[in-house]
């Protein structure tokens, strides 16, 4: 199993003081010192996780906030990182996918083949309104189609000496990309979906799929049960179509002694989740079920690397304490192989 964390932005993460300082920076004009604040926290954060072993990291894009773009924090992160992937995150309708390869070559060779992209179909209208020059679909099945055409324009140009498409979104003739990627046979590409025709482009086209799980944290076994069902039924999909699919999972993890006051803490962090849409977001990654005793989150970790889960990707609150809670309590409770990685990482 391979560990992923989460790059530490505005919207993905439960409010914190580290993050409220560097988001006064960010919203004030003239504010803020020669390095900006929410940019070192993410460095802080993701060297320190791949410092204990950490593979991946996803970059989110949000582009109404206070966040930092994806790609451009990326970049960065790249010059700051030695060994982790970078998953950046893209919306179909926002950033044509022609400069995404682009992009995307160019970020894998300046990482040394680093690069990986997580494909958002989004749901925040406003955003696609402003920075999608009105692009937002309100009709989901044509938000998949052209979903569907932007992972195959990406590909296209990343594999294929010239590469055409006549869609109904996206129009691209004998194409040719002269940047090659590192990666072979080209980076990897993450989604996720509930639907059927998501996660048929996923069987289709795409190397790992987030698997979808439902709040209250506390129904995590049948969470677990309908996580099983859904990873075959893509499987069969992939199959059918002659390929194979990973299988990823996003969780916040809420480690402590005792049960009790990790499932206080993952009540509260519930409740914050209320309070709107994109504070959901961190509060939904409970659902996961990663909450209590380092052995309880060892044991759950476990049983979904046993029915194929083959990347986490974890954010804490706080996210330094967290995440060194979870590399001196868990990690060593973990297979082999996992502590083996990090050791070779941090000795």
């Amino acid at each position: 199993m391979r560990l992923g964390i989460w790059t530490p932005l505005p919207h993905t993460i439960r409010a914190e003081p580290a993050m409220e300082a560097a988001i006064a920076d960010l919203t004030t004009r003239g504010s803020g010192g020669r390095v900006d604040r929410s940019f070192q926290f993410a460095i802080d954060v993701v060297n320190r996780g791949e410092s204990y072993g950490f593979e991946t990291t996803l970059i989110a894009e949000r582009f109404l906030g206070p966040d930092l773009e994806s790609w451009i924090m990326a970049s960065a992160l790249a010059m700051k990182t030695a060994d982790i992937e970078l998953m950046v995150a893209v919306h179909p309708g926002i950033v044509a996918p022609q400069v995404v390869a682009k992009m995307g070559a160019t970020l894998d060779r300046s990482s040394g083949g680093r690069l990986a992209i997580n494909v958002v179909n989004g749901w925040w209208q406003e955003e696609f309104d402003l920075f999608a020059n009105g692009g937002w679909l309100g009709d989901m099945d044509r938000r998949y189609r052209r979903m569907d055409e932007y992972i195959r324009v990406i590909t296209g140009l990343w594999t294929e000496e010239s590469f055409s498409l006549d869609g109904e979104f996206y129009r691209v003739e004998s194409g040719n990309l002269p940047i090659k990627t590192v990666r072979t046979p080209r980076p990897r590409i993450y989604a996720a979906s509930r639907t059927a025709p998501g996660k048929e482009i996923v069987a289709r086209e795409c190397d790992v799929w987030f698997v979808p799980y439902e709040l209250p944290f506390r129904q995590y076994e049948e969470n677990f049960r309908h996580i099983e069902s859904e990873m075959r039924d893509v499987s069969a999909r992939a199959r059918a179509l002659g390929r194979d699919v990973a299988f990823g999972i996003s969780a916040h993890v809420i480690c402590e002694p005792t049960r009790e006051a990790a499932e206080a803490k993952a009540d509260a962090l519930e409740e914050y989740g209320k309070r709107d849409r994109v504070s959901f977001v961190a509060a939904k990654a409970l659902g996961a079920g990663l909450v209590g005793t380092p052995h309880t989150i060892a044991e759950r970790l476990r049983r979904y690397a046993d029915i194929g889960v083959e990347c986490v990707m974890l954010h804490y609150h706080p996210m330094i304490e967290g995440l060194d809670t979870f590399a001196a309590e868990v990690m060593p409770l973990l297979p082999r192989a996992a502590r083996a990685t990090a050791a070779a990482r941090t000795g």
